[in-house]
């Protein structure tokens, strides 16, 4: 028995997050499956089973716009992110003066962006007679009314995620610095310029690294849920009801727990989904150094 002890002490060591990972993540997770065959209200218990919560995210305009929404929401960030956060890393990964600095005020958005500070912050800056639109009126402009122009509400809320650009850069400037000099140098003796060293040095070299970055900002995209409730609160005119906030609602506000635990199992294989994809495209584009 001291012998296995000695052996396995550090099992010991881990039973508190085993615990924790037990009660708070493998038990609702397993949990939220079960109900989402049922009406599990959250004060009235269970009458019924069945696939209807699933008929109900499928069939509601509500659900759908929201489904729709998320989509959009997804695809407008997520690219935008990685393309502008790619462009500052290459240009902080030359050796300019002050690299430093910037480096660092780049990176603090990334910080802050996910606190709900910020978030009441970012719809003070856009609200009717905000800073931005009284900046726009010293230059001339008309602006429009951001916060409840459907045109405009949900754009605000992507700016904000690509704001926060800073760790996705952080990332990107490790790869970069891993990029081989003599490449670069053998480039410039055969007359390539420096855009034909970034798409064919460049790129290639740190697919890797835009393909993490690329499955984890989906992930956190498909999620989102601080901005739009706080900023815009699903507004207007559910032009910013993402599918984060239909299960909150359900949840927490109708307390129909079967419902919101439907919905979060569809987000969840529209993620596995697009993992899926993005696992079984990489041999197709992304390079691993290793591979023959």
């Amino acid at each position: 028995m001291k012998k296995w002890a000695k052996n396995n002490v550090g099992f010991f060591f881990i039973i508190p997050w085993l615990i924790g990972f037990l009660v708070f993540k493998l038990y609702p997770f397993g949990s939220s499956l079960i109900y989402s065959f049922t009406d599990f209200h959250l004060f009235k218990g269970i009458s019924t089973t069945g696939i209807m919560n699933y008929l109900d995210v499928f069939q509601k305009p509500k659900n759908l716009e929201a489904l729709k929404l998320t989509f959009k929401y997804a695809f407008m960030t997520v690219p935008l992110k990685l393309v502008i956060s790619l462009f500052i890393a290459y240009i902080l990964n030359f050796k300019l003066k002050g690299v430093n600095f910037f480096r660092t005020a780049y990176y603090i958005p990334s910080i802050l962006g996910g606190s709900v500070a910020i978030s009441v912050l970012w719809r003070a800056l856009f609200k009717d007679d905000g800073l931005i639109q009284q900046m726009i009126r010293m230059l001339g402009g008309n602006p429009p009314s951001f916060m409840t122009d459907p045109n405009w509400a949900l754009f605000i809320i992507c700016l904000l995620r690509v704001w926060q650009f800073g760790s996705t850069m952080v990332i990107f400037l490790a790869a970069l610095k891993n990029v081989p000099e003599d490449l670069y140098e053998a480039a410039s003796i055969d007359g390539a310029r420096k855009w034909k060293q970034f798409f064919s040095i460049t790129v290639p070299l740190i697919t890797p690294v835009i393909f993490y970055n690329l499955i984890t900002q989906l992930v956190q995209a498909f999620q989102e849920f601080n901005g739009p409730f706080i900023i815009t609160n699903g507004g207007p005119r559910g032009k910013t009801t993402l599918m984060s906030i239909l299960i909150y609602n359900a949840a927490f506000k109708s307390y129909d727990m079967g419902l919101a635990s439907a919905m979060a199992w569809v987000l969840f294989i529209i993620l596995v989904f697009f993992t899926a994809i993005s696992f079984w495209s990489q041999k197709h584009w992304v390079y691993y150094a290793d591979e023959d």
